[in-house]
């Protein structure tokens, strides 16, 4: 499928190091972007779908790296369907698994762990809800795992390894296994403040930091935020990407934020939801969390969404999360909402209003154009100018 979007306001890229572009269309095909800038008639002429910006902004599709799935578009821990394809319409392309650690019974033992993360990895290879893609299946640490386990799913296609649901008499416990993760090549995340649900512990900064993960998962808390001295330890002690979740503390993800600024270091800052748990299902949390470090924290709101993007992207060793020619072609389309005191989408969000999306496009293919379920409608229409497919993007059914 080929996909043109015209008449771009704004390009934010995604990339923390050249957040904007000078381009003014976006051209797609077969799941990639193709090229950025000014293009022709006689290129537009061959598009299957050309949609009129209307001189919105252009982001990258938001990775949300902290996804509670189970499997499929279910959550048992809130017992709602269809969430993951409402996140589409927050402008969530892509969703990162933060361990099926709430499927009901879940396994424990060697064996069941690995069976765990490979099922749920398979269950969304070919599955996209509303489009979306999910990187699904992290094998959750448990006493008895060993390294050539670890290898076993690696072989399989498993790239996720998780600490802080495992039955270790103590966090430091995991250090082993995570290291040896590490070094085998897998994304390693860890569970990061107070106990999230019965049965686990809290990890602070000196566990966090003896098993050196990828990520230090909801470092501002899954609710619960570690102690205060734990966010400078993290930012001068480590290379770890922190992540901060919409549900957890909002000071501490405000000081995170900050301490990482203020060591040059802002492309380790990491955006996700912590979501379907006590807190819910957040299909605007992305959005949330932007808003707040841009209206609060006095982060430039290209620099907030390159968190919920192309850092994202860094850390987990994805091709999404940028508008760059050959990334995937995931693009959101966003401005101020209707109503509100602002013109367009990054005042909006320096004033700390949530966005309008006004369309997303995943995989090169518009999942809605117009208006989403879940905002305000758009300051500007924006619209499928042509259509040369017996399709309708317009979202109105919903």
């Amino acid at each position: 499928m080929k996909t043109a979007i015209v008449n771009l306001g704004t390009i934010v890229t995604g990339d923390i190091k050249a957040p904007f572009s000078p381009a003014d269309c976006i051209l797609m095909e077969d799941g990639r972007i193709v090229a950025m800038g000014s293009v022709s008639a006689e290129q537009l002429a061959k598009c299957d779908v050309v949609i009129d910006a209307a001189g919105t902004t252009a982001i990258p599709g938001l990775i949300d790296s902290h996804v509670h799935i189970t499997f499929g578009d279910y959550t048992p821990r809130q017992r709602v369907v269809g969430y993951l394809e409402s996140y589409v319409h927050g402008g969530t392309t892509t969703s990162i698994t933060a361990s099926e650690v709430h499927v009901p019974g879940r396994p424990k033992d060697p064996a069941g762990v690995k069976a765990l993360a490979l099922a749920a990895r398979a269950c969304f290879l070919d599955y996209r809800p509303g489009g979306m893609r999910v990187h699904a299946g992290s094998i959750i640490l448990e006493p008895g795992l060993t390294e050539d386990d670890l290898k076993e799913v690696m072989a399989s296609g498993l790239w996720l390894a998780k600490a802080g649901f495992g039955a270790f008499a103590t966090p430091y416990d995991y250090a082993p296994l995570m290291q040896a993760a590490r070094r085998l090549g897998m994304v390693t995340t860890m569970h990061t403040g107070g106990s999230s649900i019965p049965g686990s512990s809290g990890i602070w900064a000196e566990h966090v930091l003896a098993s050196n993960p990828s990520v230090s998962f909801h470092v501002n808390g899954g609710p619960t935020a570690m102690p205060e001295a734990g966010f400078a330890r993290l930012v001068h002690e480590s290379d770890i990407a922190l992540q901060l979740c919409t549900a957890g503390n909002l000071r501490t993800a405000l000081l995170t934020a900050k301490l990482l600024d203020d060591a040059g270091q802002p492309e380790r800052l990491l955006i996700a939801t912590d979501t379907p748990t006590g807190s819910g299902i957040m299909p605007l949390g992305m959005f949330y969390t932007i808003s707040h470090l841009a209206s609060l924290g006095g982060i430039p709101p290209e620099q907030a969404i390159a968190a919920a993007t192309g850092n994202n992207a860094r850390v987990y060793r994805l091709n999404s999360g940028f508008l760059q020619v050959g990334k995937d072609a995931d693009v959101v389309l966003i401005d101020a909402c209707a109503g509100g005191s602002q013109d367009d989408a990054l005042s909006a969000l320096r004033n700390g209003d949530v966005p309008a999306v006004a369309a997303v496009v995943t995989d090169g293919v518009p999942r809605f154009v117009g208006r989403s379920r879940n905002t305000p409608a758009a300051i500007r229409t924006v619209r499928v100018a042509e259509c040369r497919l017996p399709r309708d993007f317009s979202g109105a059914s919903h």
